[in-house]
């Protein structure tokens, strides 16, 4: 039931990071949350799997922390990769002169 717990908090803090971000305009509205829940979870059941305790508080610091970092990195990645790309199109569409 925690893991639950931890990957809905998880999407949250995701969500929370695509409007606290800049560049939110380059990635959907569900992405972030998605990455955020995914890493979550995997982090979490990795750290339970090493014998971390599910009810002590440090598994929930570290599977929420690693989770929004990913969040945060993806954001970060996927705005400067969009505008890059952006940048490329517009200069092979207007022959060079943009």
């Amino acid at each position: 039931m925690e893991l639950l717990f931890v990957t809905v908090i998880g999407a949250f803090i995701g969500l929370a990071a695509r409007y606290v971000l800049p560049g939110r305009q380059s990635y959907g509205l569900l992405l972030l949350p998605a990455v955020d829940a995914a890493v979550t979870a995997a982090v979490w059941a990795a750290l339970v799997w090493a014998g971390w305790k599910f009810d002590g508080g440090w598994i929930w610091v570290a599977a929420l922390v690693i989770g929004g970092l990913a969040a945060i990195l993806a954001a970060v990645l996927l705005a400067r990769g969009r505008r890059l790309s952006d940048q490329r199109r517009l200069h092979t569409l207007s022959g060079g002169r943009a």
